[in-house]
């Protein structure tokens, strides 16, 4: 008996079949954005962006690939297009290939919404809200100011504040002579903003279970509503080490790049809010599931927001579909992000804060618009994440 042949979209049978996978890789701000836009033989297109900043080339690589896999295939059937690329190697999942995915995924979506004439929260159940409400995070290598930061936070309008640890010694990082210094500034900030304001901080992975404990029991109870990324997350015994040793609830996840990693934390209700990355967990596919297993465990989302438009816009549409959501992050400062030694804002339209919130767009797709011309920025520029070392030469986390 002879098997069928697995089912394929060629060239010429699907409603939009792909014709490239074009990324761009402008310099802004400091560091890399990578775009990607999906193209179809119809003319219609789509944008994403890709995480995992600074490893842009080994995300080009991925991306390479997938358009080898994808040229034919029908643009609207986003859900196979995923299954495709997840389960089209032996060697499924990873950072590298999930941040490349979730470029392509948040484009589809783009691409669709744009096809059907519908916003992309509409392929996503439709929207919940009319506005997403945002955190704002005083400004992290300003430690010196950051309760006046947060004073100035509170009286433009935001009653979800972030907070940074001390990390006055550039380059070098010696948990225990910050940990004092921070929980200060939690004092301090709760006693100048009041009980009305939610009130967080990031440690970005840099304590270990102990410092992190000695840190939260430094704190009056109720000072802080949520602890961002204390402690590395490989382990999720270490969270649940760490949950005996302090009330204050958990966010995690913006390292996180599928429903896999999430899923021991849901299940073993490790943590209230997920820090989920639209562009490096798989795109809006991927985090409609975590949304999902989330609600079931009543843990709220807070997506990772640290890049460029189409993230912020991806996690709008996201944010106004889910029932389980808190806060989107967002830079109260200004779009400082295009400038620098740049100036481009390769961004026509984009997300624009009203307010402290974002307005759920109405219009078909993302609500996106680039000007492509000012994507060519020339040969791509390596940029490297801090690195962080202790005083006896080793490395720590940044």
């Amino acid at each position: 008996m002879t098997m069928p042949a697995p089912a394929s979209f060629p060239s010429g049978t699907a409603a939009h079949p792909i014709s490239a996978i074009r990324a761009f890789v402008p310099w802004v701000g400091g560091r890399n954005q990578l775009i990607v836009k999906v193209e179809t033989e119809t003319g219609l297109y789509g944008w994403g962006e890709s995480g995992l900043s600074g490893r842009e080339k080994a995300v080009l690589g991925a991306l390479e690939h997938f358009e080898h896999d994808l040229i034919g295939s029908d643009a609207m059937a986003i859900g196979r297009i995923w299954q495709q690329l997840y389960r089209g190697q032996y060697f499924e999942g990873g950072r590298v290939l999930l941040a490349a995915m979730s470029a392509i995924d948040i484009a589809l979506h783009d691409l669709k919404g744009k096809a059907l004439g519908v916003p992309v929260h509409d392929l996503l159940g439709g929207k919940q809200r009319d506005r997403v409400p945002t955190f704002a995070s005083t400004q992290a290598g300003d430690f010196a100011n950051a309760r006046a930061h947060a004073r100035a936070l509170k009286d433009l309008g935001w009653n979800c504040i972030r907070l940074f640890p001390d990390m006055s010694h550039q380059g070098t990082f010696e948990p225990q002579e910050h940990l004092a210094r921070s929980a200060e500034l939690c004092r301090d900030v709760r006693a100048d903003l009041g009980d009305n304001v939610i009130l967080g901080i990031d440690w970005h992975h840099r304590l270990s279970v102990a410092e992190a404990a000695a840190f939260c029991q430094k704190l009056p109870s109720g000072t802080l509503n949520f602890i961002e990324e204390p402690i590395r997350d490989e382990a999720p015994s270490a969270y649940e080490a760490l949950r005996r040793l302090t009330d204050i609830p958990f966010a995690v996840g913006e390292e996180f790049a599928s429903k896999w990693q999430f899923l021991p934390f849901i299940e073993r209700d490790i943590h209230q809010f997920n820090r989920i990355d639209i562009c490096n967990v798989g795109g809006l596919t991927e985090a409609m599931k975590v949304a999902a297993m989330s609600e079931a465990h009543y843990v709220d989302m807070m997506p990772h927001n640290p890049l460029g438009p189409i993230c912020t816009a991806a996690s709008i549409h996201f944010a106004a579909a889910v029932p389980n959501f808190a806060w989107l992050e967002t830079n109260a400062w200004g779009d400082a992000i295009y400038g620098g030694d740049t100036g481009v804002d390769p961004f026509i339209r984009k997300p624009v804060l009203n307010g402290t919130s974002f307005d759920v767009p109405s219009g078909p797709g993302l609500g996106i618009e680039v000007d492509e011309t000012k994507l060519d920025t020339g040969e791509l520029r390596l940029w490297h994440p801090p690195q962080l070392r202790r005083r006896d030469g080793s490395v720590t986390n940044w």
